[in-house]
């Protein structure tokens, strides 16, 4: 198999010095993530590095049947001499399924020798493998069926890995976010947030929601399974696009309402952002669930 994926790498080349292959179509290139093999010559930049792979004929696969092959593709280890697998040698898929948004992968019993600090990586491998997929939000890894109990989660998102320490924060961003307060109305909580390279101060902010409140008196406003799709501004416009698949996963609809309220009022909290546009599946749309979203948000 890494024949083959070296075979791949070689007609990439080929083709970026202008020839063409047989069908015309050049092969999708996507991240796999392992571990570097020397962890002092990280320099910060944190424990798992993107190797990039190229796969041809993918074009008619579906999601599930992408996610198989990410997943084959991430066992069979990297190519560069300087990254190394986090998984254990041994490890094969037993199936790969997606339910809704999320990804549900199940790996043979070498992976349940992982533990600690080399479980956290494995898993994190394979959710920012998986992830980049548009339509995975969420990973589950089980072994031979199930769950390992002794993890402290079982479902997976990008926002459960760090893969950058403090010292490479490049900025921060001052943001009134808006939570569920005792009393069940919207509170205000301001807080100051983090920017590493490649964020954008409203993904930042999105993101924050998703985590949560620091203060103990107030709760989480996002029902549970509820992700934002991604989020981007242009010009003093911030468009957030919103997921029909996990609207369909939503057992809690009726506190989508505050979820949105809670986005459109923390996003508009930015000095940069003059109106807040939902999105669903990229376009527009007249409501998201029982939620009117038609009418831009300003602050």
């Amino acid at each position: 198999m890494k024949r083959m994926r070296l075979i791949l790498l070689c007609a990439l080349v080929l083709l970026t010095c202008g020839c063409a292959d047989v069908s015309g179509e050049q092969a999708e290139g996507y991240d796999l993530y392992f571990m570097r093999a020397d962890l002092e010559e990280a320099s910060g930049d944190g424990a798992l590095q993107a190797e990039k792979v190229y796969l041809n004929g993918l074009e008619e696969a579906d999601t599930r049947q992408m996610v198989e092959t990410l997943v084959t593709e991430l066992l069979n280890g990297p190519m560069e001499a300087s990254l190394k697998s986090t998984i254990p040698s041994g490890t094969t898929l037993l199936s790969a399924e997606v339910k809704g948004s999320q990804a549900v992968v199940d790996l043979s019993y070498a992976y349940s020798t992982l533990s600690g600090v080399g479980l956290t990586l494995a898993d994190q491998a394979i959710t920012l493998t998986l992830t980049q997929l548009p339509d995975i939000l969420s990973v589950k890894i089980t072994v031979r069926g199930r769950e390992l109990v002794y993890r402290d989660k079982q479902v997976f998102t990008t926002r459960d890995v760090l893969l950058f320490p403090e010292e490479d924060v490049v900025a921060t961003v001052q943001a009134t976010l808006y939570f569920l307060g005792e009393d069940g109305t919207l509170t205000a909580e301001d807080q100051t947030l983090d920017l590493y390279e490649g964020d954008t101060q409203v993904g930042v902010v999105a993101r924050a929601l998703e985590n949560g409140p620091q203060g103990k008196d107030l709760s989480p406003v996002m029902p549970e399974g509820f992700r934002v799709k991604s989020v981007w501004l242009e010009e003093d416009v911030c468009y957030v696009n919103l997921s029909s698949v996990v609207l369909e996963e939503l057992e809690n609809t009726t506190a989508l309402p505050w979820a949105l309220e809670a986005l459109g009022r923390s996003l508009c909290s930015l000095d940069t952002v003059g109106e807040v546009r939902f999105l669903v599946d990229g376009e527009f749309a007249e409501s998201y669930g029982p939620v009117g979203i038609g009418i831009p948000y300003t602050a």
